[in-house]
Protein backbone atom coordinates (compact mmCIF):
# COMPACT_ATOMS: atom_id res chain seq x y z
CA UNK A 1 0.00 0.00 0.00
CA UNK A 2 3.26 2.28 0.24
CA UNK A 3 3.02 3.90 -3.18
CA UNK A 4 -0.51 3.99 -3.05
CA UNK A 5 -2.21 7.71 -2.38
CA UNK A 6 -2.38 8.15 1.43
CA UNK A 7 -5.42 8.14 2.86
CA UNK A 8 -7.24 11.77 4.41
CA UNK A 9 -5.98 13.12 7.36
CA UNK A 10 -2.14 11.95 6.86
CA UNK A 11 -2.97 8.58 7.90
CA UNK A 12 -0.98 5.30 6.35
CA UNK A 13 -3.65 3.00 6.18
CA UNK A 14 -7.26 4.14 6.11
CA UNK A 15 -9.24 3.29 9.70
CA UNK A 16 -10.86 0.27 10.48
CA UNK A 17 -13.68 0.27 12.91
CA UNK A 18 -15.22 -3.18 12.01
CA UNK A 19 -15.67 -5.66 14.12
CA UNK A 20 -12.94 -8.93 14.09
CA UNK A 21 -14.84 -12.19 12.45
CA UNK A 22 -13.82 -13.50 16.04
CA UNK A 23 -15.60 -11.23 17.96
CA UNK A 24 -18.89 -10.51 16.09
CA UNK A 25 -20.75 -13.23 18.82
CA UNK A 26 -19.75 -11.49 21.68
CA UNK A 27 -19.92 -8.05 20.20
CA UNK A 28 -23.67 -9.04 19.27
CA UNK A 29 -24.37 -10.30 22.95
CA UNK A 30 -23.16 -7.22 24.58
CA UNK A 31 -25.38 -5.06 22.06
CA UNK A 32 -28.31 -7.13 23.38
CA UNK A 33 -28.40 -5.15 25.99
CA UNK A 34 -27.62 -2.04 25.50
CA UNK A 35 -29.79 1.10 24.60
CA UNK A 36 -30.86 1.12 20.93
CA UNK A 37 -30.52 4.21 18.97
CA UNK A 38 -32.25 3.73 15.44
CA UNK A 39 -30.61 5.23 12.58
CA UNK A 40 -32.23 5.50 8.59
CA UNK A 41 -31.09 3.83 5.81
CA UNK A 42 -29.22 6.49 4.85
CA UNK A 43 -27.26 6.98 7.75
CA UNK A 44 -26.72 3.55 8.19
CA UNK A 45 -24.93 3.71 4.61
CA UNK A 46 -22.77 5.99 6.81
CA UNK A 47 -22.29 3.91 9.85
CA UNK A 48 -20.77 1.37 7.51
CA UNK A 49 -18.49 3.49 5.52
CA UNK A 50 -16.84 4.92 9.57
CA UNK A 51 -16.05 1.16 10.01
CA UNK A 52 -14.62 0.29 6.63
CA UNK A 53 -12.83 3.86 6.85
CA UNK A 54 -14.12 5.45 3.28
CA UNK A 55 -14.82 8.32 6.26
CA UNK A 56 -10.93 8.38 7.37
CA UNK A 57 -9.37 9.77 9.39
CA UNK A 58 -12.81 9.58 11.44
CA UNK A 59 -13.55 6.72 13.62
CA UNK A 60 -17.20 7.48 14.04
CA UNK A 61 -19.72 10.47 13.89
CA UNK A 62 -18.87 14.18 15.06
CA UNK A 63 -18.89 15.84 18.32
CA UNK A 64 -20.39 19.28 18.53
CA UNK A 65 -16.76 21.03 18.07
CA UNK A 66 -15.59 19.14 14.86
CA UNK A 67 -19.56 19.04 13.40
CA UNK A 68 -19.34 23.10 14.04
CA UNK A 69 -15.65 23.89 12.90
CA UNK A 70 -16.78 21.88 9.52
CA UNK A 71 -19.61 24.26 9.67
CA UNK A 72 -17.93 27.06 9.85
CA UNK A 73 -14.31 26.25 8.48
CA UNK A 74 -14.72 23.61 6.03
CA UNK A 75 -11.78 21.69 7.96
CA UNK A 76 -10.76 18.93 10.47
CA UNK A 77 -7.86 18.66 12.43
CA UNK A 78 -5.64 15.50 12.66
CA UNK A 79 -2.65 15.21 14.36
CA UNK A 80 -2.17 19.22 14.88
CA UNK A 81 -2.70 19.28 11.20
CA UNK A 82 -6.23 20.98 9.08
CA UNK A 83 -7.56 18.32 6.71
CA UNK A 84 -10.23 19.63 3.78
CA UNK A 85 -14.28 18.15 5.04
CA UNK A 86 -17.03 20.43 3.43
CA UNK A 87 -20.26 18.19 5.53
CA UNK A 88 -20.02 17.06 8.75
CA UNK A 89 -21.63 13.85 9.48
CA UNK A 90 -23.43 12.69 13.25
CA UNK A 91 -26.61 10.76 13.87
CA UNK A 92 -29.76 12.41 14.03
CA UNK A 93 -31.98 11.49 17.29
CA UNK A 94 -35.48 12.71 18.65
CA UNK A 95 -35.54 14.95 21.73
CA UNK A 96 -36.91 12.66 23.79
CA UNK A 97 -34.17 10.17 22.76
CA UNK A 98 -31.53 12.66 23.49
CA UNK A 99 -32.74 13.34 27.27
CA UNK A 100 -31.91 9.04 27.82
CA UNK A 101 -28.24 9.69 26.33
CA UNK A 102 -25.42 10.65 28.22
CA UNK A 103 -21.79 11.33 27.57
CA UNK A 104 -19.54 7.63 28.21
CA UNK A 105 -22.78 5.70 27.46
CA UNK A 106 -22.66 2.64 24.94
CA UNK A 107 -25.73 2.34 22.71
CA UNK A 108 -26.62 0.00 19.74
CA UNK A 109 -26.72 1.77 16.57
CA UNK A 110 -30.01 -0.57 14.49
CA UNK A 111 -30.95 -0.08 10.97
CA UNK A 112 -34.76 0.24 9.53
CA UNK A 113 -34.97 -3.78 10.26
CA UNK A 114 -34.18 -3.14 13.42
CA UNK A 115 -30.75 -5.06 13.70
CA UNK A 116 -27.83 -4.27 15.63
CA UNK A 117 -25.41 -2.64 13.12
CA UNK A 118 -23.07 -0.78 14.94
CA UNK A 119 -21.95 -0.01 18.72
CA UNK A 120 -20.99 3.70 19.74
CA UNK A 121 -19.33 4.67 23.01
CA UNK A 122 -21.19 8.72 23.05
CA UNK A 123 -18.87 11.65 23.09
CA UNK A 124 -21.59 14.16 22.94
CA UNK A 125 -25.23 14.54 22.38
CA UNK A 126 -25.60 18.26 20.99
CA UNK A 127 -29.28 20.07 19.73
CA UNK A 128 -28.77 19.78 15.57
CA UNK A 129 -28.24 23.18 13.64
CA UNK A 130 -30.53 22.82 11.04
CA UNK A 131 -30.67 25.91 9.73
CA UNK A 132 -26.62 26.38 9.77
CA UNK A 133 -26.10 23.32 8.33
CA UNK A 134 -28.40 23.61 5.69
CA UNK A 135 -26.71 27.42 4.75
CA UNK A 136 -22.94 26.33 5.65
CA UNK A 137 -23.31 23.49 3.52
CA UNK A 138 -26.16 24.10 0.25
CA UNK A 139 -24.30 27.73 0.32
CA UNK A 140 -27.83 29.54 0.11
CA UNK A 141 -30.28 30.76 2.51
CA UNK A 142 -33.50 29.17 0.51
CA UNK A 143 -34.90 25.92 1.57
CA UNK A 144 -36.74 24.38 -1.61
CA UNK A 145 -34.43 22.01 -2.22
CA UNK A 146 -34.04 18.44 -2.05
CA UNK A 147 -30.83 18.40 0.19
CA UNK A 148 -32.94 20.91 2.64
CA UNK A 149 -36.18 18.32 1.98
CA UNK A 150 -33.74 15.31 3.51
CA UNK A 151 -33.48 17.69 6.97
CA UNK A 152 -36.41 19.17 7.29
CA UNK A 153 -38.59 16.46 5.94
CA UNK A 154 -37.33 13.65 6.02
CA UNK A 155 -35.49 14.39 9.72
CA UNK A 156 -38.18 16.73 10.92
CA UNK A 157 -38.59 14.03 13.89
CA UNK A 158 -34.53 14.63 14.89
CA UNK A 159 -33.83 17.93 17.06
CA UNK A 160 -30.15 16.19 17.94
CA UNK A 161 -26.78 14.71 17.35
CA UNK A 162 -24.81 12.29 18.78
CA UNK A 163 -20.87 11.76 18.37
CA UNK A 164 -18.46 9.45 19.71
CA UNK A 165 -16.32 6.16 19.21
CA UNK A 166 -18.19 3.55 16.65
CA UNK A 167 -17.41 -0.29 16.59
CA UNK A 168 -19.10 -1.76 13.40
CA UNK A 169 -20.57 -5.20 12.50
CA UNK A 170 -19.25 -5.87 8.67
CA UNK A 171 -21.91 -4.76 6.34
CA UNK A 172 -24.10 -7.84 4.56
CA UNK A 173 -23.77 -8.20 1.02
CA UNK A 174 -26.44 -7.07 -1.79
CA UNK A 175 -27.04 -10.50 -3.41
CA UNK A 176 -27.27 -8.58 -6.47
CA UNK A 177 -24.38 -6.25 -7.11
CA UNK A 178 -22.01 -7.06 -3.32
CA UNK A 179 -19.00 -8.25 -5.53
CA UNK A 180 -18.76 -4.61 -6.42
CA UNK A 181 -18.71 -3.03 -3.13
CA UNK A 182 -15.29 -3.23 -1.73
CA UNK A 183 -13.26 -1.88 1.23
CA UNK A 184 -10.55 0.50 1.00
CA UNK A 185 -8.50 -2.01 2.20
CA UNK A 186 -9.57 -4.36 -0.82
CA UNK A 187 -9.97 -1.87 -3.26
CA UNK A 188 -5.97 -0.56 -2.54
CA UNK A 189 -5.11 -4.27 -2.87
CA UNK A 190 -6.64 -4.58 -6.15
CA UNK A 191 -5.19 -1.60 -7.08
CA UNK A 192 -1.69 -2.65 -6.14
CA UNK A 193 -2.25 -5.84 -7.96
CA UNK A 194 -2.96 -3.68 -11.32
CA UNK A 195 0.45 -1.83 -10.77
CA UNK A 196 -1.56 1.76 -11.72
CA UNK A 197 0.34 4.69 -10.64
CA UNK A 198 -2.86 6.60 -11.32
CA UNK A 199 -6.69 5.64 -11.19
CA UNK A 200 -9.11 8.20 -11.51
CA UNK A 201 -12.65 7.56 -10.12
CA UNK A 202 -15.93 8.59 -12.14
CA UNK A 203 -18.60 9.30 -9.75
CA UNK A 204 -22.10 9.04 -10.83
CA UNK A 205 -26.11 9.00 -9.42
CA UNK A 206 -27.68 7.91 -12.79
CA UNK A 207 -27.19 5.70 -16.01
CA UNK A 208 -24.65 6.74 -18.52
CA UNK A 209 -25.95 8.62 -21.43
CA UNK A 210 -22.71 8.78 -23.73
CA UNK A 211 -21.62 12.41 -22.83
CA UNK A 212 -21.41 11.67 -19.28
CA UNK A 213 -19.40 8.62 -20.39
CA UNK A 214 -17.11 10.48 -22.36
CA UNK A 215 -16.17 12.31 -19.21
CA UNK A 216 -14.60 9.20 -17.84
CA UNK A 217 -12.62 8.24 -21.72
CA UNK A 218 -11.50 11.86 -21.10
CA UNK A 219 -10.29 11.56 -17.88
CA UNK A 220 -8.57 8.21 -18.49
CA UNK A 221 -6.98 9.68 -21.53
CA UNK A 222 -5.70 12.46 -20.08
CA UNK A 223 -3.29 10.64 -17.28
CA UNK A 224 -2.65 8.50 -20.05
CA UNK A 225 -1.02 10.94 -22.41
CA UNK A 226 0.86 12.55 -19.43
CA UNK A 227 2.65 9.49 -19.51
CA UNK A 228 0.80 7.65 -16.20
CA UNK A 229 0.07 3.58 -16.19
CA UNK A 230 -3.79 4.76 -15.50
CA UNK A 231 -7.15 3.48 -15.10
CA UNK A 232 -10.41 4.18 -14.42
CA UNK A 233 -12.90 3.23 -12.01
CA UNK A 234 -16.64 3.32 -12.78
CA UNK A 235 -17.57 4.06 -8.93
CA UNK A 236 -21.49 4.61 -9.52
CA UNK A 237 -22.70 6.03 -6.02
CA UNK A 238 -25.18 2.99 -4.34
CA UNK A 239 -26.33 4.64 -1.16
CA UNK A 240 -29.50 6.67 -0.50
CA UNK A 241 -30.62 8.68 -3.35
CA UNK A 242 -33.94 10.70 -3.90
CA UNK A 243 -37.21 8.83 -4.93
CA UNK A 244 -37.02 10.04 -8.63
CA UNK A 245 -33.39 9.05 -9.55
CA UNK A 246 -33.34 4.92 -11.01
CA UNK A 247 -32.11 2.75 -8.26
CA UNK A 248 -29.34 1.21 -7.75
CA UNK A 249 -29.67 -2.44 -9.20
CA UNK A 250 -31.11 -1.08 -12.36
CA UNK A 251 -28.17 1.39 -12.78
CA UNK A 252 -25.81 -1.41 -12.06
CA UNK A 253 -26.88 -3.51 -14.56
CA UNK A 254 -26.78 -0.86 -17.35
CA UNK A 255 -22.96 -0.35 -15.71
CA UNK A 256 -22.09 -4.04 -15.68
CA UNK A 257 -23.39 -3.83 -19.41
CA UNK A 258 -21.30 -1.27 -21.29
CA UNK A 259 -18.24 -2.72 -19.28
CA UNK A 260 -19.13 -6.75 -20.14
CA UNK A 261 -19.92 -5.36 -23.50
CA UNK A 262 -16.62 -3.27 -23.92
CA UNK A 263 -19.15 -0.08 -24.57
CA UNK A 264 -17.36 1.97 -22.54
CA UNK A 265 -15.64 4.82 -24.94
CA UNK A 266 -16.75 3.02 -28.43
CA UNK A 267 -16.57 5.61 -30.96
CA UNK A 268 -15.75 8.32 -28.65
CA UNK A 269 -12.00 7.22 -27.51
CA UNK A 270 -8.92 8.57 -29.42
CA UNK A 271 -7.79 6.13 -31.29
CA UNK A 272 -4.21 7.84 -32.06
CA UNK A 273 -3.79 7.20 -28.39
CA UNK A 274 -5.46 3.90 -27.93
CA UNK A 275 -4.15 2.08 -31.85
CA UNK A 276 -0.68 2.10 -31.06
CA UNK A 277 -1.12 0.87 -27.44
CA UNK A 278 -3.72 -2.38 -29.18
CA UNK A 279 -5.57 -1.22 -26.18
CA UNK A 280 -9.28 0.59 -26.00
CA UNK A 281 -10.71 2.51 -23.17
CA UNK A 282 -12.34 -1.04 -21.54
CA UNK A 283 -9.09 -2.82 -20.98
CA UNK A 284 -8.09 -0.29 -18.42
CA UNK A 285 -11.96 0.49 -16.39
CA UNK A 286 -13.29 -0.89 -13.33
CA UNK A 287 -16.49 -0.91 -12.15
CA UNK A 288 -16.53 -0.56 -8.15
CA UNK A 289 -19.67 0.84 -6.21
CA UNK A 290 -20.01 3.35 -3.63
CA UNK A 291 -22.44 2.44 -1.11
CA UNK A 292 -23.10 5.79 0.81
CA UNK A 293 -25.26 8.47 1.21
CA UNK A 294 -26.32 11.57 -1.71
CA UNK A 295 -26.48 14.96 -0.05
CA UNK A 296 -27.44 16.70 -3.64
CA UNK A 297 -24.99 19.09 -2.25
CA UNK A 298 -22.87 20.53 -5.05
CA UNK A 299 -19.62 22.29 -4.43
CA UNK A 300 -19.34 21.01 -1.34
CA UNK A 301 -20.35 17.57 -1.72
CA UNK A 302 -17.85 17.66 -4.76
CA UNK A 303 -15.13 17.68 -2.48
CA UNK A 304 -16.66 14.48 0.34
CA UNK A 305 -16.78 12.76 -3.29
CA UNK A 306 -12.87 13.37 -3.34
CA UNK A 307 -12.28 12.29 0.35
CA UNK A 308 -14.15 8.87 -0.37
CA UNK A 309 -12.24 7.85 -3.44
CA UNK A 310 -8.58 9.36 -1.96
CA UNK A 311 -9.36 6.88 1.11
CA UNK A 312 -10.12 4.12 -1.61
CA UNK A 313 -6.69 4.55 -3.14
CA UNK A 314 -7.78 6.84 -6.23
CA UNK A 315 -5.17 9.41 -7.33
CA UNK A 316 -7.89 11.35 -9.55
CA UNK A 317 -11.47 12.58 -9.60
CA UNK A 318 -13.55 13.61 -12.70
CA UNK A 319 -15.57 16.69 -11.57
CA UNK A 320 -17.52 17.60 -14.64
CA UNK A 321 -19.93 20.44 -14.90
CA UNK A 322 -22.97 20.50 -12.52
CA UNK A 323 -21.62 17.97 -10.24
CA UNK A 324 -23.73 16.56 -7.28
CA UNK A 325 -25.62 19.45 -9.08
CA UNK A 326 -29.77 19.59 -8.11
CA UNK A 327 -32.27 22.96 -8.99
CA UNK A 328 -33.93 24.69 -6.66
CA UNK A 329 -37.83 23.12 -6.63
CA UNK A 330 -38.77 26.10 -9.13
CA UNK A 331 -36.22 24.75 -11.46
CA UNK A 332 -33.49 27.60 -10.94
CA UNK A 333 -30.05 27.00 -10.08
CA UNK A 334 -28.67 26.57 -6.97
CA UNK A 335 -24.81 26.83 -7.90
CA UNK A 336 -22.91 27.89 -10.98
CA UNK A 337 -22.09 25.41 -13.86
CA UNK A 338 -18.77 25.27 -12.89
CA UNK A 339 -18.87 25.56 -9.20
CA UNK A 340 -17.46 22.23 -7.90
CA UNK A 341 -14.45 22.64 -10.30
CA UNK A 342 -13.79 25.85 -8.63
CA UNK A 343 -14.11 24.93 -4.85
CA UNK A 344 -10.58 22.84 -5.26
CA UNK A 345 -9.02 25.83 -5.37
CA UNK A 346 -10.31 27.33 -2.41
CA UNK A 347 -9.91 24.76 0.19
CA UNK A 348 -8.56 25.21 3.68
CA UNK A 349 -7.21 22.02 4.32
CA UNK A 350 -5.14 19.61 3.09
CA UNK A 351 -6.58 17.06 0.24
CA UNK A 352 -4.30 15.11 -1.82
CA UNK A 353 -6.87 13.40 -3.95
CA UNK A 354 -6.43 15.51 -7.54
CA UNK A 355 -9.74 16.94 -9.64
CA UNK A 356 -9.58 16.45 -13.63
CA UNK A 357 -12.11 18.98 -14.44
CA UNK A 358 -14.27 18.08 -17.65
CA UNK A 359 -16.59 20.80 -19.32
CA UNK A 360 -19.88 19.70 -21.10
CA UNK A 361 -19.44 16.92 -23.94
CA UNK A 362 -22.52 16.04 -26.20
CA UNK A 363 -22.75 14.33 -29.95
CA UNK A 364 -21.45 16.38 -32.65
CA UNK A 365 -22.66 15.22 -36.50
CA UNK A 366 -19.24 17.07 -37.87
CA UNK A 367 -16.85 14.46 -36.37
CA UNK A 368 -19.39 11.61 -35.83
CA UNK A 369 -18.81 11.53 -31.80
CA UNK A 370 -18.79 12.68 -28.67
CA UNK A 371 -16.32 15.44 -27.66
CA UNK A 372 -16.15 18.61 -25.64
CA UNK A 373 -18.53 21.44 -25.81
CA UNK A 374 -16.06 23.87 -26.18
CA UNK A 375 -14.30 22.27 -29.06
CA UNK A 376 -17.27 23.36 -31.14
CA UNK A 377 -18.47 27.01 -30.61
CA UNK A 378 -21.22 28.02 -32.63
CA UNK A 379 -22.12 24.52 -33.68
CA UNK A 380 -25.61 22.65 -32.55
CA UNK A 381 -24.88 19.41 -30.53
CA UNK A 382 -27.28 16.35 -30.97
CA UNK A 383 -29.21 16.60 -27.94
CA UNK A 384 -32.37 15.12 -26.25
CA UNK A 385 -34.63 16.29 -23.25
CA UNK A 386 -35.03 14.13 -20.02
CA UNK A 387 -38.28 14.21 -20.45
CA UNK A 388 -37.94 12.78 -24.45
CA UNK A 389 -35.69 10.05 -23.06
CA UNK A 390 -37.83 9.08 -20.21
CA UNK A 391 -40.83 9.28 -23.06
CA UNK A 392 -38.74 7.02 -25.61
CA UNK A 393 -38.09 4.49 -23.10
CA UNK A 394 -41.80 4.00 -21.69
CA UNK A 395 -42.66 3.57 -24.95
CA UNK A 396 -40.46 0.25 -24.89
CA UNK A 397 -38.69 2.33 -27.96
CA UNK A 398 -34.50 2.74 -27.60
CA UNK A 399 -33.20 6.15 -27.23
CA UNK A 400 -31.15 7.60 -30.10
CA UNK A 401 -27.38 5.45 -30.05
CA UNK A 402 -25.49 8.71 -30.15
CA UNK A 403 -27.08 10.12 -27.28
CA UNK A 404 -27.63 6.57 -25.03
CA UNK A 405 -26.09 3.34 -25.66
CA UNK A 406 -28.70 0.93 -27.20
CA UNK A 407 -27.95 -1.69 -23.41
CA UNK A 408 -28.46 1.30 -21.57
CA UNK A 409 -31.83 1.83 -23.20
CA UNK A 410 -33.00 -1.81 -23.16
CA UNK A 411 -32.30 -2.79 -19.20
CA UNK A 412 -33.91 0.83 -18.87
CA UNK A 413 -36.75 0.59 -20.77
CA UNK A 414 -37.50 -2.95 -19.29
CA UNK A 415 -37.39 -2.07 -15.94
CA UNK A 416 -39.93 1.17 -16.88
CA UNK A 417 -42.33 -1.79 -18.33
CA UNK A 418 -42.20 -3.61 -15.10
CA UNK A 419 -43.15 -0.40 -12.47
CA UNK A 420 -45.85 0.54 -14.84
Amino acid sequence: MADLIAPHGGLTEPVCRTVPAADIAAFKAEAASLTKVPVSAADLSSVYRFGDGTLSPLTGPMNSAVYNRVLDESVIENNGKLYAWTIPIAFPVTAELAKTLKVGDKVALTGPDGEVAATLVLNDVYAWPKLKYLQSVYLTDRIDHPGANMVLQGDAANSHLIGGEIQVLPQPKNAKFGKYVLTPREVRKLLAEKGYDAVVAFQTRNPLHRAHEYALVYGLESLIRAGKNAGAVLNPLIGETKGDDVNAEIRMRTYEALIEQRQLGDGDSDQSLWGPRNESVPDRVMLLGLDIKMFYGGPKEAVMHGIYRQNMGYTHIVIGRKHADVPYANGEAIWGDFDAQEIFGKLKGDLKITPVKVGFAAFYESIGRVDLTERHPGEKPVSISGKDVRNTLQKGELVDPRIMRPSTSQILGEAMKVQA
